[in-house]
């Protein structure tokens, strides 16, 4: 990634009622759409939309419950502001529904184990794709985390599965990588793959960086202290070791930390 190139924010819109900081908030639709728009302005240039919630212990919803949630809130965005939007899916028929409905990005934490069928609908429909890293599923993600070479697998994982897309049509270029924080890794290994973040910007693929006040935040404090100010920090580190793209639910504070650190980098560069 060159040095002068600008952070890319996406917010988070969870049409859900359980997602873990935001859960119940926006599944009114009007409410979602409201939410849309003050993210665009305040500064996202994604907007991920997700009906069902990957919070660890958290069980999946059906195809039609989580289109149902999803695609009347792309279309209502889709016609109000020109965000690009994106779908947070594991399932090929929600990822082709809400691509129908506007999103241009497939956003899949399962990064194409759950449903492989998603490689085909972003190759047939010319789609962005996310491919996340995970260990296990979210109902049972945290139970296992053990790697033989953390850094190593996860590339390893992220690596193949964008190859394997490639090879069955989906374009390089479309392709994000997201080394999954908080997906089936322990406290200290979220903090080790922030610090080795270049070795995934090394790929060649743009990378994504989802830590928005997780749990390896509130793990730091005995108290419920407020996780944006760690959540920023952490975001600042996370893009000068090699993060391009941060998803986040305070866009407004991460697009003037990110204006900071972006011009830091052109510094640097120069």
């Amino acid at each position: 990634m060159s040095g002068k190139r600008k952070t890319r924010i996406m917010g988070i819109l969870n049409v859900t009622p359980d997602s873990f900081y935001d859960g119940g908030r926006y599944t009114d639709r009007e409410l979602a759409l409201k939410h849309a728009i003050e993210m665009y302005n305040e500064g996202a240039d994604i907007i991920d939309v997700g009906g069902e919630s990957s919070r660890p212990g958290s069980l999946p919803v059906s195809a039609e419950e989580e289109m149902e949630r999803v695609c009347p809130v792309i279309e209502m965005i889709k016609k109000e502001i020109p965000a690009v939007i994106s779908v947070d899916t594991t399932k090929s028929s929600v990822a082709g529904a809400a691509v129908d409905a506007g999103a241009e990005i497939i956003n899949d934490v399962s990064g194409l184990s759950f449903d492989p069928e998603i490689i085909r609908v972003a190759a047939e429909k010319k789609t962005g794709l996310v491919i996340q890293h995970i260990k296990g599923k979210p109902e049972d993600m945290q139970n296992n985390t053990v790697y033989d070479d953390l850094i190593k697998d996860i590339l390893d994982f992220l690596t193949g599965n964008a190859e394997n897309a490639c090879n069955k049509g989906v374009t390089r270029g479309s392709i994000i990588i997201d080394p999954g924080i908080g997906f089936g890794k322990s406290f200290e290994q979220n903090y080790i793959i922030i610090n080795e973040l270049r070795r995934f910007s090394e790929t060649g693929y743009p990378v994504l960086v989802g830590l928005s006040r997780k749990s390896l935040i509130g793990r730091l404090y005995d108290g419920e202290e407020d996780r944006l100010p760690a959540t920023i920090a952490l975001n600042a580190a996370a893009v000068l070791n090699g993060a391009d793209i941060i998803r986040v639910h305070d866009v407004k504070a991460h697009r003037l930390a990110m204006d900071s650190v972006d011009f830091l980098k052109r510094v640097r560069a120069d």
